[in-house]
């Protein structure tokens, strides 16, 4: 009896091995092993990754994640639930993520405000601006985009610049307190956005230099950039102390790098040779459908950043 136990007890142990490795092995192979991050913070969209993380939006930053992505720009943050917010944020905390920008204040696409000097629209800015301070605490954001709306035909340049300083001022007089930093956009007349009072990089510069403040800097959006200015490497280092932010996007098509004209590699290793520490958000399209479309993305990424 005894040693028909003894022999059981040594069979049992003899397989346990087995067993546990067998176990392990499963283990490993349900487990989602995380890539390694990017040497660039770049920061997907919502809905970039949906075909393959689903429709949650908690499960799209996890994804993110699981790629090597460490951040997550959402331009309409602030149209979003409270509740929406806050489990956004506490997602994203517990992932050690950061979160780029989101619109800060209604933009007027086809009329005039800030460039107006009219009073009531600039108290409405600074309402805007105040509010989206709250929305930067509850989400633990810094930055947020400010675009100054059309340009006033029936007033010279210079006085619209005017105007768009002195409402500028006044919106750092609410940001500076908190640390945040509202990043000014310009964007291109030719594909997307004519009529803008902000188009090019030495333009949005000069602001930054008047309005003097580290609440206001720019948002310096290679693929608007592209198409309104080109000379991509010495603008940025012509403007790089008032460089705050930067948004992604190759032309034409406005797709992931290395669909369109822009050399990314040599962009990205150019910024990355400055110190750059921020995030660039990636403000594009996926040039194809579906999960393959999504992971041809990050193989795109993977490509550029490997510098």
């Amino acid at each position: 009896m005894k040693r028909r136990k003894f022999l059981k007890k040594n069979a049992i142990l003899a397989a346990a091995p087995f067993v546990t490795s067998g176990l392990i092995a499963k283990s490993l192979s349900n487990k989602i092993i995380a890539e390694r991050p990017f040497q660039l913070n770049y920061a997907p969209h919502f809905g970039m990754f949906k075909n393959n993380a689903g429709e949650d939006l908690l499960d799209q930053i996890q994804f993110m994640h699981d790629q090597g992505f460490r951040s997550l720009e959402d331009n309409g943050m602030k149209g979003r639930s409270r509740q929406v917010q806050n489990n956004i944020a506490k997602k994203m905390k517990r992932l050690g993520m950061d979160m780029g920008v989101f619109v800060g204040h209604k933009i007027y696409w086809r009329e005039p405000n800030l460039t107006s000097g009219d009073k009531s629209l600039q108290d409405e800015f600074v309402k805007n601006i105040k509010e989206s301070v709250e929305v930067a605490k509850r989400v633990n954001a810094t930055w947020m985009t400010v675009v100054p709306g059309h340009v006033d035909i029936k007033k010279e340049m210079a006085y619209q610049t005017a105007n768009v300083v002195e409402a500028l001022r006044r919106a750092c007089d609410v940001l500076e307190p908190h640390n945040l930093v509202m990043v000014l956009e310009p964007l291109n007349w030719w594909s997307n956005h004519a009529g803008q009072f902000l188009s090019e990089i030495p333009q949005t510069y000069q602001i930054c230099r008047a309005v003097n403040s580290p609440s206001c800097k720019i948002l310096f959006d290679i693929y608007h950039q592209q198409i309104s200015e080109g000379n991509l490497i010495p603008n940025m280092n012509k403007s790089w102390k008032e460089i705050a932010y930067f948004q992604i996007g190759d032309n034409p098509g406005r797709k992931e790098p290395t669909t369109g004209e822009i050399n990314y590699y040599n962009v990205f290793e150019h910024i990355h040779s400055k110190g750059y520490k921020g995030i660039l958000g990636m403000e594009h399209g996926n040039s194809q459908k579906g999960k393959a479309g999504e992971l041809q993305v990050i193989k795109a990424y993977r490509e550029v950043d490997s510098f």
